[in-house]
């Protein structure tokens, strides 16, 4: 995207979240040290190539990471696939082919179908990133590659789960049923106990959804149905990021148990 103006180039994703993800859509970006993505544009491959026989190669970590995305496809627009991901969470997690493949195809479609709609992120788009807002704080202040994007990105959106079923505007269920789906892939469904309320707000002060100093998250009205919002108090949301601390404080052997994989101590 940048040298030269751009040259052309084709994507050959190698991890099941880029496959899901981070190929289709066109974001081109590099991190700073004061958030996720800051500096990039956006820059369309002219084709993705998916083979999906290097997923074999992915430790369960990675593999996880994808995972999360492929959850979150149905949390925002499609309560069917959520469905479908609680009934075949034990086969992808097995890398069953069958499972993994329709995975894919249908992560794939629902990207590229929010993206035709909205490719440069003015408006529907946005709702790709639920969960992202909180994780991308967890990872800058962590230190990228501590906790993996899709691991942090689980727990981000358990987080935007638990802050809008304080709005009213979903169903505790909901967040029930999406925490144990996570764990079920032994992604974290907690963030790191030491993201204290000011880390949360340093970082999530210069995310990208910053418009004119307000912060928009990405939360649900449903099962399937995200919206981009500003339309919340700022004491849900410190409440919302400071119900997590109590719980460590209160059980922190539990506590870490619900981090699955990703390490407590960061």
């Amino acid at each position: 995207a940048i040298f030269v103006r751009g040259v052309p180039f084709i994507q050959v994703p190698t991890t099941l979240l880029a496959v899901v993800d981070s190929a289709v859509g066109g974001k081109t970006a590099v991190n700073h040290p004061m958030g996720k993505n800051m500096i990039g544009a956006f820059y369309q491959p002219r084709a993705v190539i998916v083979d999906p026989t290097v997923l074999e190669t992915l430790d369960e970590r990675q593999l996880a990471a994808g995972i999360a995305e492929v959850v979150k496809y149905g949390l925002i627009r499609d309560a069917e696939f959520f469905e479908w991901c609680e009934e075949n969470m034990d086969k992808m997690v097995a890398r069953d082919a069958g499972a993994l493949q329709y995975a894919m195809e249908k992560s794939c479609i629902n990207k590229a179908e929010v993206v035709a709609a909205d490719e440069k992120e003015s408006g529907v788009r946005a709702t790709l990133n639920l969960g992202h807002t909180f994780g991308h704080a967890i990872e800058a202040a962590t230190g990228y590659g501590s906790w993996l994007h899709g691991e942090a990105v689980a727990a981000g959106m358990v987080m935007a789960c638990e802050m809008s079923v304080r709005l009213g505007w979903l169903d505790a269920s909901v967040t029930e049923r999406t925490e144990k789906l996570l764990a079920r892939a032994s992604l974290p469904t907690r963030p790191p106990p030491q993201m204290t309320l000011e880390k949360f707000m340093t970082y999530m002060s210069v995310d990208k959804k910053v418009e004119s100093g307000v912060l928009k998250l990405i939360l649900l009205k449903g099962l399937g149905d995200a919206v981009v919002t500003a339309d919340f108090s700022k004491d849900i949301l410190y409440d919302t990021i400071m119900h997590y601390p109590q719980l460590y404080k209160a059980q922190p052997q539990s506590y870490e148990v619900l981090l699955g994989k990703a390490p407590a101590n960061v």
